[in-house]
Protein backbone atom coordinates (compact mmCIF):
# COMPACT_ATOMS: atom_id res chain seq x y z
CA UNK A 1 0.00 0.00 0.00
CA UNK A 2 3.04 2.34 0.82
CA UNK A 3 4.52 1.57 -2.44
CA UNK A 4 1.24 1.86 -4.18
CA UNK A 5 0.56 5.36 -2.43
CA UNK A 6 3.94 6.66 -3.52
CA UNK A 7 3.41 5.89 -7.08
CA UNK A 8 0.05 7.60 -6.78
CA UNK A 9 1.32 10.34 -5.58
CA UNK A 10 4.28 10.71 -8.52
CA UNK A 11 2.03 9.89 -10.79
CA UNK A 12 -0.25 12.29 -9.85
CA UNK A 13 2.72 14.78 -9.93
CA UNK A 14 3.79 13.77 -13.55
CA UNK A 15 0.10 14.63 -14.50
CA UNK A 16 0.21 18.05 -12.89
CA UNK A 17 3.40 18.37 -14.88
CA UNK A 18 2.45 17.09 -17.97
CA UNK A 19 -0.79 19.52 -17.57
CA UNK A 20 1.65 22.50 -16.77
CA UNK A 21 3.60 22.08 -19.75
CA UNK A 22 0.84 21.56 -21.93
CA UNK A 23 -0.53 24.73 -21.06
CA UNK A 24 2.59 26.54 -21.36
CA UNK A 25 3.36 24.98 -24.61
CA UNK A 26 -0.06 26.49 -25.30
CA UNK A 27 0.97 29.72 -24.06
CA UNK A 28 3.71 30.18 -26.15
CA UNK A 29 2.13 29.63 -29.40
CA UNK A 30 -1.40 30.90 -28.36
CA UNK A 31 -2.02 33.59 -31.27
CA UNK A 32 0.48 31.62 -33.63
CA UNK A 33 -1.02 32.18 -37.24
CA UNK A 34 -3.84 34.77 -35.88
CA UNK A 35 -4.99 37.70 -36.37
CA UNK A 36 -5.28 40.01 -33.36
CA UNK A 37 -8.03 42.91 -34.36
CA UNK A 38 -7.76 46.52 -32.52
CA UNK A 39 -11.34 48.44 -33.13
CA UNK A 40 -10.89 51.90 -32.34
CA UNK A 41 -14.17 53.56 -32.31
CA UNK A 42 -12.72 56.78 -33.67
CA UNK A 43 -11.56 57.69 -37.27
CA UNK A 44 -7.52 58.19 -37.50
CA UNK A 45 -5.46 60.71 -36.67
CA UNK A 46 -6.80 60.64 -33.29
CA UNK A 47 -5.10 59.91 -29.88
CA UNK A 48 -6.66 56.45 -29.83
CA UNK A 49 -5.23 55.45 -33.26
CA UNK A 50 -1.81 56.67 -33.15
CA UNK A 51 -1.44 54.86 -29.52
CA UNK A 52 -3.31 51.95 -31.07
CA UNK A 53 -0.14 51.98 -33.96
CA UNK A 54 2.31 52.29 -31.75
CA UNK A 55 1.64 49.89 -29.43
CA UNK A 56 1.11 46.85 -32.49
CA UNK A 57 4.72 46.04 -33.03
CA UNK A 58 5.54 45.68 -29.19
CA UNK A 59 2.27 43.15 -28.58
CA UNK A 60 3.23 41.45 -31.84
CA UNK A 61 6.80 40.86 -30.88
CA UNK A 62 5.62 40.11 -27.31
CA UNK A 63 2.46 38.08 -27.42
CA UNK A 64 3.28 34.11 -27.77
CA UNK A 65 2.84 33.22 -31.54
CA UNK A 66 3.85 36.74 -32.64
CA UNK A 67 0.43 37.37 -34.09
CA UNK A 68 -0.46 40.20 -36.88
CA UNK A 69 -1.99 43.15 -35.26
CA UNK A 70 -4.30 45.05 -37.32
CA UNK A 71 -5.87 48.09 -36.00
CA UNK A 72 -9.49 49.19 -37.59
CA UNK A 73 -11.38 52.74 -37.34
CA UNK A 74 -15.26 52.13 -36.87
CA UNK A 75 -15.71 55.87 -35.80
CA UNK A 76 -19.20 57.37 -35.34
CA UNK A 77 -21.63 58.24 -32.56
CA UNK A 78 -18.49 59.59 -30.31
CA UNK A 79 -17.38 55.91 -30.00
CA UNK A 80 -20.79 54.64 -29.01
CA UNK A 81 -21.23 53.18 -33.10
CA UNK A 82 -17.92 50.79 -32.89
CA UNK A 83 -18.23 49.69 -28.67
CA UNK A 84 -21.91 48.72 -29.57
CA UNK A 85 -20.55 46.82 -32.93
CA UNK A 86 -18.15 45.05 -30.25
CA UNK A 87 -20.32 43.93 -28.02
CA UNK A 88 -22.55 42.01 -30.82
CA UNK A 89 -19.42 41.12 -32.52
CA UNK A 90 -15.98 40.47 -30.75
CA UNK A 91 -14.33 36.97 -30.48
CA UNK A 92 -13.70 36.11 -26.84
CA UNK A 93 -10.28 34.14 -27.76
CA UNK A 94 -8.24 37.27 -27.53
CA UNK A 95 -8.40 38.20 -31.77
CA UNK A 96 -10.86 41.17 -31.17
CA UNK A 97 -10.49 43.71 -28.64
CA UNK A 98 -11.71 47.58 -27.99
CA UNK A 99 -9.10 50.05 -27.77
CA UNK A 100 -11.02 53.20 -26.54
CA UNK A 101 -11.19 56.22 -23.89
CA UNK A 102 -13.93 57.76 -21.62
CA UNK A 103 -15.82 58.51 -24.75
CA UNK A 104 -17.27 55.12 -24.36
CA UNK A 105 -16.79 55.27 -20.49
CA UNK A 106 -18.85 58.52 -20.06
CA UNK A 107 -22.17 57.27 -22.17
CA UNK A 108 -22.02 53.91 -20.69
CA UNK A 109 -22.11 56.47 -16.75
CA UNK A 110 -24.93 58.55 -18.16
CA UNK A 111 -26.94 55.96 -19.32
CA UNK A 112 -27.68 57.11 -23.03
CA UNK A 113 -29.80 55.13 -24.50
CA UNK A 114 -28.08 54.66 -27.98
CA UNK A 115 -25.23 52.48 -25.41
CA UNK A 116 -25.75 48.69 -26.60
CA UNK A 117 -22.86 47.75 -24.57
CA UNK A 118 -22.18 46.82 -20.88
CA UNK A 119 -18.58 48.19 -20.31
CA UNK A 120 -18.04 47.45 -16.48
CA UNK A 121 -18.86 43.80 -17.53
CA UNK A 122 -15.80 43.62 -20.10
CA UNK A 123 -12.34 42.26 -19.55
CA UNK A 124 -9.49 44.87 -19.31
CA UNK A 125 -6.23 43.72 -21.74
CA UNK A 126 -4.24 46.56 -20.57
CA UNK A 127 -4.66 50.19 -20.02
CA UNK A 128 -1.95 52.92 -21.90
CA UNK A 129 -2.14 56.49 -19.56
CA UNK A 130 -2.39 59.60 -20.98
CA UNK A 131 -3.34 63.14 -20.30
CA UNK A 132 -4.84 65.81 -22.23
CA UNK A 133 -2.81 69.14 -22.95
CA UNK A 134 -4.81 72.32 -23.85
CA UNK A 135 -3.67 75.00 -25.96
CA UNK A 136 -4.70 78.25 -27.57
CA UNK A 137 -3.65 80.26 -31.06
CA UNK A 138 -0.99 83.13 -30.18
CA UNK A 139 -3.99 85.00 -31.98
CA UNK A 140 -6.14 85.43 -28.39
CA UNK A 141 -3.18 87.42 -27.74
CA UNK A 142 -2.85 84.76 -24.44
CA UNK A 143 0.32 83.95 -23.46
CA UNK A 144 -0.08 81.97 -20.36
CA UNK A 145 -2.82 80.10 -18.58
CA UNK A 146 -3.18 82.72 -16.07
CA UNK A 147 -4.06 85.00 -19.22
CA UNK A 148 -6.98 82.79 -20.79
CA UNK A 149 -9.72 85.28 -19.32
CA UNK A 150 -8.09 88.32 -21.23
CA UNK A 151 -8.08 86.34 -24.86
CA UNK A 152 -8.82 89.08 -27.51
CA UNK A 153 -10.83 87.11 -29.87
CA UNK A 154 -13.77 84.58 -28.87
CA UNK A 155 -12.96 80.74 -27.57
CA UNK A 156 -13.83 78.35 -29.37
CA UNK A 157 -13.56 74.77 -28.96
CA UNK A 158 -13.97 71.47 -31.35
CA UNK A 159 -14.90 68.16 -30.49
CA UNK A 160 -16.80 64.84 -30.89
CA UNK A 161 -19.68 65.11 -28.26
CA UNK A 162 -20.38 66.63 -25.06
CA UNK A 163 -20.80 63.05 -23.21
CA UNK A 164 -17.65 61.81 -24.78
CA UNK A 165 -13.78 62.40 -24.42
CA UNK A 166 -14.50 66.04 -24.96
CA UNK A 167 -16.10 65.99 -21.42
CA UNK A 168 -13.62 66.40 -18.80
CA UNK A 169 -12.06 68.79 -20.85
CA UNK A 170 -15.79 70.97 -21.03
CA UNK A 171 -16.08 70.67 -17.34
CA UNK A 172 -12.61 72.22 -16.91
CA UNK A 173 -14.32 75.02 -18.93
CA UNK A 174 -17.52 75.16 -16.35
CA UNK A 175 -14.92 74.78 -13.30
CA UNK A 176 -12.69 77.44 -14.80
CA UNK A 177 -15.37 79.76 -15.25
CA UNK A 178 -14.65 80.45 -19.27
CA UNK A 179 -16.72 81.70 -21.87
CA UNK A 180 -16.28 79.37 -24.56
CA UNK A 181 -18.26 78.59 -27.46
CA UNK A 182 -18.25 74.54 -28.13
CA UNK A 183 -18.56 73.23 -31.99
CA UNK A 184 -19.28 69.73 -31.38
CA UNK A 185 -20.07 66.77 -33.85
CA UNK A 186 -16.32 66.24 -35.64
CA UNK A 187 -15.62 62.76 -36.26
CA UNK A 188 -12.13 62.47 -34.16
CA UNK A 189 -9.54 64.09 -32.31
CA UNK A 190 -7.57 64.38 -35.44
CA UNK A 191 -9.99 66.41 -37.53
CA UNK A 192 -10.69 68.55 -34.87
CA UNK A 193 -6.12 69.54 -34.82
CA UNK A 194 -6.99 70.47 -38.24
CA UNK A 195 -9.75 72.95 -37.35
CA UNK A 196 -7.34 74.14 -35.24
CA UNK A 197 -4.36 74.38 -37.82
CA UNK A 198 -6.44 76.18 -40.23
CA UNK A 199 -8.23 78.84 -37.65
CA UNK A 200 -11.39 77.44 -37.41
CA UNK A 201 -11.00 76.92 -33.13
CA UNK A 202 -8.98 78.90 -31.16
CA UNK A 203 -8.65 76.97 -27.96
CA UNK A 204 -8.08 72.86 -28.33
CA UNK A 205 -7.42 69.73 -25.75
CA UNK A 206 -5.44 66.35 -27.30
CA UNK A 207 -4.33 63.54 -24.54
CA UNK A 208 -0.77 63.59 -24.32
CA UNK A 209 0.13 61.09 -27.59
CA UNK A 210 -0.71 63.56 -29.97
CA UNK A 211 -0.28 66.62 -28.31
CA UNK A 212 4.10 65.66 -27.97
CA UNK A 213 4.10 63.85 -31.37
CA UNK A 214 2.05 66.75 -33.58
CA UNK A 215 0.86 69.38 -31.37
CA UNK A 216 4.22 70.51 -30.14
CA UNK A 217 5.73 70.92 -33.41
CA UNK A 218 3.27 73.52 -33.65
CA UNK A 219 4.25 75.39 -30.43
CA UNK A 220 7.85 74.92 -31.21
CA UNK A 221 6.80 77.11 -34.42
CA UNK A 222 4.77 79.44 -32.71
CA UNK A 223 1.53 78.11 -34.12
CA UNK A 224 -0.01 77.24 -30.56
CA UNK A 225 0.57 78.52 -26.35
CA UNK A 226 0.06 75.61 -24.11
CA UNK A 227 -2.09 76.32 -21.22
CA UNK A 228 -2.51 73.51 -19.31
CA UNK A 229 -2.93 69.48 -18.42
CA UNK A 230 -5.99 68.01 -17.00
CA UNK A 231 -3.52 66.77 -14.23
CA UNK A 232 -3.32 63.39 -12.28
CA UNK A 233 -4.40 61.28 -9.68
CA UNK A 234 -2.62 62.39 -6.23
CA UNK A 235 -1.96 60.29 -3.31
CA UNK A 236 -5.06 60.83 -1.83
CA UNK A 237 -7.20 60.02 -5.17
CA UNK A 238 -7.95 63.55 -6.28
CA UNK A 239 -6.93 65.20 -9.69
CA UNK A 240 -4.75 68.32 -7.95
CA UNK A 241 -1.17 66.66 -9.46
CA UNK A 242 0.95 67.72 -12.62
CA UNK A 243 0.25 65.48 -15.42
CA UNK A 244 3.77 63.53 -15.38
CA UNK A 245 4.15 62.83 -18.97
CA UNK A 246 3.58 66.97 -19.13
CA UNK A 247 5.23 68.22 -16.03
CA UNK A 248 6.23 71.88 -17.15
CA UNK A 249 2.75 72.78 -17.12
CA UNK A 250 0.33 73.34 -14.50
CA UNK A 251 -3.20 71.18 -13.93
CA UNK A 252 -6.37 72.36 -13.76
CA UNK A 253 -6.34 72.24 -10.18
CA UNK A 254 -3.54 75.17 -9.87
CA UNK A 255 -4.90 77.44 -12.96
CA UNK A 256 -8.29 77.79 -10.73
CA UNK A 257 -6.22 78.53 -7.88
CA UNK A 258 -3.93 81.72 -10.19
CA UNK A 259 -7.30 82.43 -11.51
CA UNK A 260 -9.12 82.12 -8.29
CA UNK A 261 -6.99 82.43 -5.16
CA UNK A 262 -8.28 79.69 -3.45
CA UNK A 263 -8.82 75.50 -3.93
CA UNK A 264 -11.31 74.45 -6.03
CA UNK A 265 -14.62 73.03 -4.64
CA UNK A 266 -18.51 72.45 -5.04
CA UNK A 267 -20.35 69.59 -7.56
CA UNK A 268 -18.84 71.32 -10.59
CA UNK A 269 -15.73 70.58 -9.55
CA UNK A 270 -16.46 67.01 -8.09
CA UNK A 271 -17.87 66.36 -11.39
CA UNK A 272 -14.55 67.31 -13.21
CA UNK A 273 -12.46 64.95 -10.50
CA UNK A 274 -14.86 62.16 -11.48
CA UNK A 275 -14.85 62.11 -14.97
CA UNK A 276 -11.41 63.02 -15.11
CA UNK A 277 -10.47 60.27 -13.30
CA UNK A 278 -11.62 57.94 -15.75
CA UNK A 279 -10.18 59.90 -18.49
CA UNK A 280 -6.99 60.46 -17.45
CA UNK A 281 -5.60 57.68 -14.81
CA UNK A 282 -6.59 55.31 -17.07
CA UNK A 283 -5.99 57.02 -20.43
CA UNK A 284 -6.74 54.62 -23.49
CA UNK A 285 -7.79 50.63 -21.98
CA UNK A 286 -8.09 47.72 -24.15
CA UNK A 287 -10.82 45.76 -23.20
CA UNK A 288 -12.27 42.17 -23.94
CA UNK A 289 -15.43 40.12 -23.70
CA UNK A 290 -17.16 38.99 -20.61
CA UNK A 291 -16.24 35.36 -21.23
CA UNK A 292 -12.80 35.67 -22.21
CA UNK A 293 -10.99 32.90 -20.71
CA UNK A 294 -8.17 33.60 -17.77
CA UNK A 295 -5.72 32.30 -20.04
CA UNK A 296 -6.15 34.90 -22.42
CA UNK A 297 -5.92 37.69 -19.70
CA UNK A 298 -2.70 36.07 -17.95
CA UNK A 299 -1.22 36.31 -21.44
CA UNK A 300 -1.69 39.48 -22.36
CA UNK A 301 -0.88 40.26 -18.40
CA UNK A 302 2.97 38.64 -18.97
CA UNK A 303 3.14 40.58 -22.60
CA UNK A 304 2.37 43.54 -21.07
CA UNK A 305 5.33 42.98 -18.61
CA UNK A 306 7.59 42.22 -21.29
CA UNK A 307 6.66 45.45 -23.13
CA UNK A 308 7.44 47.65 -20.37
CA UNK A 309 10.55 45.93 -19.86
CA UNK A 310 11.73 45.85 -23.29
CA UNK A 311 14.37 48.66 -24.38
CA UNK A 312 12.83 49.34 -27.48
CA UNK A 313 9.65 50.46 -26.19
CA UNK A 314 11.39 52.54 -23.29
CA UNK A 315 13.13 54.00 -25.95
CA UNK A 316 10.22 54.63 -28.34
CA UNK A 317 7.81 55.55 -25.39
CA UNK A 318 9.85 58.43 -24.45
CA UNK A 319 8.44 60.39 -27.72
CA UNK A 320 4.60 59.62 -27.21
CA UNK A 321 4.39 59.57 -23.45
CA UNK A 322 6.78 60.69 -21.94
CA UNK A 323 8.16 57.43 -21.02
CA UNK A 324 5.26 55.86 -19.27
CA UNK A 325 4.61 52.46 -18.66
CA UNK A 326 1.75 50.26 -19.88
CA UNK A 327 -0.63 48.86 -17.17
CA UNK A 328 -1.42 45.09 -16.83
CA UNK A 329 -5.07 44.27 -17.30
CA UNK A 330 -5.56 42.76 -13.90
CA UNK A 331 -4.07 46.10 -12.07
CA UNK A 332 -6.58 48.75 -14.08
CA UNK A 333 -9.56 46.50 -14.38
CA UNK A 334 -10.55 46.99 -10.56
CA UNK A 335 -10.27 50.48 -10.52
CA UNK A 336 -12.39 50.87 -13.71
CA UNK A 337 -14.99 49.62 -12.81
CA UNK A 338 -15.18 51.38 -9.60
CA UNK A 339 -14.67 54.80 -11.38
CA UNK A 340 -17.13 53.63 -13.72
CA UNK A 341 -19.74 53.88 -10.67
CA UNK A 342 -20.07 57.74 -9.68
CA UNK A 343 -22.01 59.00 -7.09
CA UNK A 344 -25.83 59.68 -7.85
CA UNK A 345 -25.34 63.33 -7.41
CA UNK A 346 -22.81 64.05 -9.70
CA UNK A 347 -24.50 61.79 -12.19
CA UNK A 348 -27.59 64.11 -11.90
CA UNK A 349 -25.24 66.99 -12.34
CA UNK A 350 -23.46 65.51 -15.73
CA UNK A 351 -27.21 65.19 -17.09
CA UNK A 352 -28.74 68.42 -16.69
CA UNK A 353 -25.56 69.85 -17.35
CA UNK A 354 -25.52 68.26 -20.92
CA UNK A 355 -29.11 68.97 -21.66
CA UNK A 356 -29.39 72.39 -20.70
CA UNK A 357 -26.16 73.46 -22.48
CA UNK A 358 -24.99 70.74 -24.76
CA UNK A 359 -28.96 69.66 -26.14
CA UNK A 360 -27.96 65.69 -24.88
CA UNK A 361 -30.69 63.62 -24.73
CA UNK A 362 -30.53 60.83 -22.66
Amino acid sequence: MKLFGKLGTTAIALTACAASLTTAQAQDGYFAGKTIEIVVPFSQGGATFVSAKFLEPFFEKHLPGNPDIKVVDRPGGGSILGANWFAANANSDGTTILFTTSSTANPYVLGKKEVKYDLASFRVAYSHPFSAVAYTSPATGVTKAADIRDAKIPLVYGGIAAAASDLPGLLSFEVLGLDVKSVLGFPGRGPVRLAFERGETTIDYQFTPVYLTQVKQLVESGKAVPLWTGGSVDADGHVTARDPIAPELPSVYEVYQQLHGKAPEGIAWDAFEAIASVTYAFGLSGYMPADTPQEVLDIFDKAVADINADPEFIEASKKVTNGARLAKGSAAEPLIRKALKPSDEIRSYLIKLLTDKYGVKF
